[in-house]
């Protein structure tokens, strides 16, 4: 990229920022009007922590953000965007915030059938469909593309004009991820027959009954694998086995019960699954740092809940 090139996308970035430090006026997580949209804000580098990154593209406007998904690590700066086309369960924290410069991020949810009717309608060499790529990837912000979410965010201050406007800028967006550097993370997804599609509908079955015993061998038979060639797959896009996959949405929804519906750490375990408490207590301990008794009196000790996605 030229340099000429390089000094509009950070000067528009900066632009980007000062649009959303005024949705993100403290720290916090903000929703906004157009309901997939959602801005951040924190003022200080935050721990390691589990969570989920849904469909959708997050960038980082100001400061820096890291993703651990299995042992590969992503970090996301002004600059460069995120895109997941999973829900993954990563390991997320903000790297580089401060309170004169604190971090400000956007995440913007993306419509799976918006996504296949563009991608229908794009050309996808039959090579490409058959490799399985990573679920999330970290490419260059594109101007184009800096431009379309800079043109969104932009529209909430014309709230008469976000009922109409919004789904045409959105439906922009998809189609240039998928047409940039993006392109390979959505779009084998919605290749009819690709490995990846089956995988992805594999997950999605998953997310819809996780707290069932759930056999690894009928997984890979509905999804037409072998039961090694299903793992295999399974485990380079969601970077993870299909067995830890499971395990870490258990105890995210486990989490979430805990904090919003106020359910002692036995009741949550029955109801994603565990029979056994104190297994429950382990893997809670292992994968979050502490039990979870204690673990809800640090979140309710802090005046902000852990997002769930991005």
């Amino acid at each position: 990229m030229k340099q000429n090139s390089t000094n509009t996308i950070t000067v528009s970035t900066a632009d980007l920022a000062r649009l959303v430090e005024k949705i993100a006026y403290s720290d916090g997580d903000f929703k906004t009007a157009i309901p997939a949209l959602m801005a951040y804000r924190r003022s200080s580098a935050t721990d390691p922590m589990p969570t989920v990154y849904g469909l959708g593209l997050a960038l980082t406007v100001q400061g820096e953000k890291r993703a651990t998904l299995g042992s590969e690590i992503f970090s996301y700066a002004p600059g460069q965007s995120l895109v997941t086309s999973l829900d993954l369960p990563v390991i997320a924290h903000i790297t580089d915030a401060k309170a004169s410069e604190p971090y400000l991020g956007l995440c913007l949810a993306l419509d799976a059938q918006v996504i296949a009717q563009v991608a229908a309608e794009i050309n996808i060499p039959q090579s490409v469909a058959e490799h399985s790529p990573r679920a999330l990837s970290v490419v260059a912000l594109d101007e184009g593309l800096l431009d379309a979410i800079t043109r969104l965010v932009n529209l909430l201050n014309e709230p008469d004009y976000i009922p109409q406007l919004a789904p045409l800028i959105q439906r922009e967006i998809a189609v240039r991820l998928l047409r940039g550097g993006h392109g390979a993370t959505l779009r084998h997804l919605v290749t009819l027959g690709s490995n990846c599609q089956r995988i992805a509908k594999s997950v999605s079955w998953l997310k819809q009954n996780f707290i069932q015993n759930v056999s690894i061998d009928d997984l890979a038979e509905k999804a037409h694998m072998s039961p090694s060639t299903f793992r295999q797959h399974f485990k380079y896009v969601a970077g993870m086995s299909p067995l830890q996959y499971i395990k870490h949405l258990r105890l995210q929804e486990a989490r979430q019960m805990m904090l919003n519906d106020n359910l002692d750490a036995g009741s949550a375990a029955l109801r994603v699954g565990y029979e056994s408490a104190s297994q429950f207590s382990r893997e809670y301990s292992r994968l979050f740092g502490q039990p979870p008794h204690r673990d809800m009196k640090t979140v309710k000790d802090t005046k902000i809940k852990p997002t769930f996605y991005f």
